[in-house]
């Protein structure tokens, strides 16, 4: 009995901090995702007042969030849209691996950590939170901007990458070598190649057998086949994520519509819990010595985000003012690279990862909203400072920055997509 009253006491706190960091967040406008972390932080291993009775719920907790967030992103895509983006933008794809995904390799291999510490950090610095940056985008009012659907592309290839990537890095952790790496990678495509040609060709009626007028029963029939293919998944050491994240391509329409809506608060209450369970399990002791490393990768890859952005901007025939927003959009790191961290700190692998991975996530997480906001415009001075004024009675290009109410509507229209 008084374990359960522990129990229900520190859950409880934890809950009701999370609710009021949440709140503080969205006062600063800026992603909760670093006050979570921190929160973790201060009462882990090492913090100030470590928990006991309920670590092992919040453990189970943060597995549920993991498997929130990939469904929720699965949601957000159909597999037409997955299979067109692949077709038209994969260069983009290419060029946003190379780049971002090198520096955390590099950086692994110069700490001597070893190669499979070397996968690890490449997909740490290589994606992007599309969580952070798709609040971005609406805070700044770049919804309908030329350069979105290019970010929003280059999101949903790395989104798509981990369906790969994942079981590879489950496979490398788990030790199981080249010949059982090779099985498992080998099961985890053909699960992905076969959900996504199910869903192009039988997605309604997969979203039929799902729907159900009852928010009730919808809640539990998605929930539950979530749950249950994503165990199977981890079974299968195909990654727990991936599969959430196929059940979530696999469903479309008002079935998705209304899975969406009824899961939002469970993953954005789980997903909270994995990052807090994540930073227990980092000692605050342990950041300061990676911190110069930290700090160094992230000043590379915020670079070479904004190169990545830019150029695939350029391909799309977008402004040089529209390339620049583009590029800053994509600095933010936060979700998946917390998630690669986690399956990391969890296989015993270098203890100094996870505490890298950490500071690297808090600094990019808190930067990536400035440097979308400010990339464009510092490019600007910078071009003006340089001499490359532009001419004074040139018109706005694709890409450009929303015009005012008074313009000419024709010009508007080159500016925006789907906006009046």
């Amino acid at each position: 009995m008084h374990s359960s009253a522990v129990f229900l006491i520190e859950f409880g706190a934890i809950i009701l901090g999370l609710g009021l960091l949440g709140r503080l967040a969205a006062r600063l406008s800026f992603s909760p995702i670093p006050l979570y972390l921190l929160a973790g932080l201060a009462f882990g291993e090492g913090g100030l007042l470590p928990l006991g009775a309920s670590e092992e719920f919040v453990a189970i907790g943060a597995e549920i969030g993991v498997v929130l967030l990939l469904l929720m992103l699965g949601l957000e895509y159909t597999a037409s849209d997955l299979v067109s983006n692949l077709r038209t933008q994969y260069p983009a794809g290419i060029v946003d691996a190379t780049l971002n995904a090198l520096p955390g390799a590099v950086m692994a291999l110069l700490l001597g950590w070893g190669p499979i510490a070397a996968v690890v950090l490449a997909g740490i610095t290589w994606i992007s939170s599309s969580g952070v940056i798709a609040k971005v985008l609406g805070d700044l009012g770049r919804i309908g901007n030329r350069e979105t659907p290019v970010i929003l592309s280059i999101l949903v290839l790395e989104d798509l990458s981990m369906a790969v990537y994942l079981p590879v890095v489950t496979a490398l952790l788990a030790g199981t070598g080249l010949a059982a790496g090779s099985v498992t990678l080998a099961v985890a495509l053909g699960v992905a190649g076969l959900v996504l040609l199910l869903a192009v060709r039988f997605g309604r009626h997969i979203s039929r057998f799902v729907s159900s007028d009852d928010p009730e029963k919808l809640l539990l029939v998605v929930l539950g086949l979530t749950l249950l293919v994503a165990g199977v998944a981890q079974q299968l050491q195909v990654s727990a994520a991936v599969g959430a994240f196929l059940v979530g391509i696999a469903l479309s329409g008002e079935v998705a519509e209304g899975a969406h809506n009824l899961l939002a608060p469970l993953r954005d209450l789980f997903a909270a819990v994995f990052f807090v369970f994540f930073g227990l399990h980092t000692d605050p002791a342990s950041i300061p010595p990676v911190l110069l490393p930290a700090l160094a990768l992230a000043v590379v890859t915020t670079l070479t985000k904004i190169a990545t952005g830019y150029w695939a901007a350029r391909r799309a025939g977008i402004s040089s003012k529209g390339r620049w927003r583009a590029g800053g959009t994509l600095v933010a790191r936060g979700e998946f690279s917390i998630v690669i961290a986690g399956l990391a700190v969890t296989s015993g692998i270098d203890s100094d990862l996870g505490p890298l991975a950490t500071a690297y996530v808090l600094i990019l997480v808190v930067l990536g909203p400035l440097t979308a906001r400010y990339t464009e415009p510092v490019a600007r001075r910078l071009a003006v400072l340089g001499g490359r004024r532009t001419a004074p009675d040139a018109g706005p290009a694709a890409g450009d920055a929303p015009l005012t109410e008074d313009a000419e509507p024709a010009l508007r229209d080159q500016d925006t997509v789907g906006r009046p």
